[in-house]
């Protein structure tokens, strides 16, 4: 058999056989201590960014954070706080809808849906969108490591 053949049947072979690995089974409920502390600290990061608190808000993010927007554009720390702190945004008090919590050992996924609304340089703006928060819990600390945004419908 040709080595390119060779190589392919490989491939194929074990594609197939990771088909035949069990898939671990979902994880349990995490504890309610957990939930309900991200809660509050992605409660207090959203308030914070509301009230243009700089330092609040880079507190929450670990150095190596990283923001995916709804157009795709990828932002590391500096540049998504800056965004939020621009003298020409402000954006009005908000509530998520659809809040989750998935706790995974030291990584969790917060999900939810946002309509925001605001103004952007006097001029008034509406947003509607999911969201994904990645935390990581590093020194004892949970920090939020990356930030995912698509775009709904209004």
């Amino acid at each position: 058999m040709p080595d390119h053949r060779r190589t392919l049947a490989g491939l194929v072979l074990a594609a197939f056989s990771l088909c035949l690995v069990p898939l671990a089974a979902a994880p349990a409920d995490p504890p309610a201590a957990i939930v309900e502390a991200l809660t509050k600290q992605a409660d207090a990061w959203d308030k914070a960014i509301v009230k243009k608190d700089r330092a609040a808000v880079a507190a929450n993010m670990a150095d190596d954070f990283r923001n995916i927007d709804g157009a795709g554009t990828v932002a590391g720390k500096a540049a998504f706080v800056d965004g939020l702190m621009d003298e020409k945004l402000a954006i009005d008090p908000y509530t998520v809808e659809d809040f989750d919590v998935r706790v995974f050992g030291d990584t969790a996924l917060l999900c939810g849906r946002t309509r925001m609304t605001g103004r952007y340089d006097g001029k008034p703006f509406t947003s509607h969108y999911r969201y994904i928060d990645i935390y990581v819990k590093r020194n004892g600390a949970w920090k939020i490591v990356s930030v995912q945004i698509t775009r709904m419908a209004p």
